[in-house]
């Protein structure tokens, strides 16, 4: 399993962006399916976006869709979520989580997860 560890979170005023970093240390990184998820107050952990490990698509969930942007740098071992057009909605712990070879986007299906970074969207 790969370890997980993100950054990047803080506090932003709607309209704004923030970009998310997840670096991983572990061998094959490559062979990862990569996603974000986050957990809002009073709400259960959703999937935000992820990127499959082979076919190196992105899926997002309808709320973020052509706000929110999934990268991933296999050099550098770490995977982006660069949020922009930030809404108060949006405010939430996200998690970066991690799959390998996987083809799924349930929570489950997921084995390695970092510690979280909170994000908050003031209006």
């Amino acid at each position: 399993q790969v370890q997980l560890v993100e950054s990047g979170g803080g506090l932003v005023q709607a309209g704004g962006s923030l970009r998310l970093s997840c670096a991983a240390s572990g061998r094959a990184f490559s062979s990862y399916t990569m996603g974000w998820f986050r957990q809002g107050p009073g709400k259960e952990r959703e999937f935000v976006a992820g990127l499959h490990w082979r076919r190196a698509t992105t899926i997002y969930t309808d709320s973020v869709k052509g706000r929110f942007t999934i990268s991933r740098d296999n050099a550098k071992n770490t995977v982006y979520l660069q949020m922009n057009s930030l809404k108060p909605e949006d405010t939430a712990v996200y998690y970066c989580a991690a799959a390998i070879y996987g083809s799924s986007w349930s929570i489950s299906d997921f084995s390695s997860w970092g510690q979280g970074t909170q994000v908050t969207v003031s209006s």
